[in-house]
């Protein structure tokens, strides 16, 4: 099957994951592009192929040779963001784009435009898959998907190209920071991996941001409004309040780089009960610390304007940065550097800013490096994925498989 139509068989599933759902996978519905993944694994010729309870599918691609040559892994997850929609996604092929507006629907008005996303303007001349506007796109990840099984569907086809045992894994969840949490590191019987899951083409990242999430309740007092002097407290304006001193410098909209923010996802609530909810982010640990201790007094400061506990803070790390999980193997970056320059692919190391399941699986004894997917402005209407990144991610794929098989190690 062509990698196009591959892909465009993916997004016909439906696999947005849901937050504070309390199950794995949070949506059943990940669990039939699952099950599908399963079928074609095992119709495609790979071995050891199984779906796990949770969602999770493994699989392997056995070795062709006899040289001794180290496992290594290839990883994309199967949800979308919960951001935006991703059901009934209508993908549309843009030919040769020459670098002016996209309609993407003429008769609700909606259009994507480089005037705004600038990285438009980087692939013209090349074909784009893009949305109607109404849904994401979900290129993020199932192009990661599309190109791992194009891959391996590549090398069963071609004996000559000698290589080790590969495996691969479908995951289940990442979006909401899960996606490592039950991935059977030992099963997998890797020695590094890499997660196909970055932007633009050239990507490489092994740095990613450290990451707490911050719930904040605010309980209030409610009481009549006609006689609330000295009464009341209103929860959702002690929250609004909470909010707007917090620094309006250290937010995504105004940082970049090695810069790190809070980000408020959410503010709800009324008068007597609210609720915020933060991702807390920064690349350096020590920095990082230093957040949430400020968070931390922030909410102390409150407790003690208002006299009694009006808020409760809950703060849970997520991940950290994978950096200091690869350093000490770096020849699982060189090896990827070294296959985008065989593949005439110009890369791009640089730190995520975000993070990847790698950087969970990183930590769990699995070095795991991000490489691009080649789609860009993920979670929204405005995504689209470049057709030649496309097929260049799943040829870049195929070369780290051959370049691992002729090395001593």
């Amino acid at each position: 099957m062509d990698i196009v139509e591959r892909f465009l068989k993916y997004v016909g599933f439906d696999t947005q994951s849901a937050e504070d759902a309390g199950q794995t996978p949070s949506t059943p519905k990940q669990l039939k592009l699952a099950e599908y993944l399963t079928e074609e694994l095992r119709q495609l010729g790979l071995t050891e192929v199984e779906m796990d309870a949770n969602g999770y599918v493994y699989a392997t691609l056995p070795a062709n040779t006899e040289r001794p040559v180290p496992t290594i892994g290839f990883i994309a997850h199967i949800d979308t963001s919960p951001d935006c929609s991703g059901c009934n996604v209508k993908p549309r092929i843009v030919e040769n784009y020459d670098g002016a507006d996209i309609v993407l629907d003429a008769e609700a008005g909606l259009t994507t435009s480089p005037k705004k996303f600038p990285e438009l303007l980087d692939h013209v001349g090349e074909d784009l898959i893009v949305t109607d506007g109404h849904t994401l796109l979900g290129a993020d990840d199932k192009a990661g998907i599309a190109e791992i099984v194009t891959a391996m569907e590549y090398l069963l086809a071609h004996p000559e190209i000698q290589h080790g045992r590969v495996r691969v894994g479908f995951n289940p969840d990442e979006e909401i920071g899960l996606g490592a949490h039950k991935f059977d590191v030992k099963k997998f019987d890797c020695q590094w991996a890499y997660t196909m899951d970055g932007g633009e083409l050239g990507e490489l990242e092994y740095e990613n941001f450290n990451a707490a999430s911050a719930r904040i309740e605010v309980e209030g007092v409610s009481v009549h409004p006609g006689y609330a002097k000295g009464k009341m407290v209103n929860a959702a304006r002690v929250a609004a309040e909470f909010a707007a001193q917090m620094p309006t410098h250290e937010t995504p909209e105004q940082t970049a780089e090695y810069e790190g923010f809070f980000h408020l996802l959410g503010l709800e609530g009324n008068v007597e009960r609210a609720r915020l909810n933060y991702i807390v982010r920064d690349h350096d640990r020590t920095r990082f610390e230093q957040r949430k201790v400020y968070l931390q007094k922030a909410v102390e400061w409150f407790n003690q304007k208002y006299g009694r506990e009006v808020m409760r803070l809950e703060l849970h790390d997520q991940y950290y940065n994978m950096r200091q999980q690869i350093e000490p193997v770096p020849h699982v970056v060189d090896i990827a550097v070294e296959a985008m320059r065989a593949c005439d692919i110009t890369p791009r190391v640089r730190a995520i800013r975000g993070g990847t399941d790698g950087a969970q699986l990183s930590f769990m004894g699995l070095p795991c490096p991000n490489i691009f997917a080649g789609g860009l402005n993920f979670h929204g209407p405005h995504e689209f994925l470049p057709i030649p990144s496309l097929r260049k991610a799943s040829e870049l794929v195929v070369k780290i498989v051959e370049l691992t098989a002729q090395k001593d190690f």
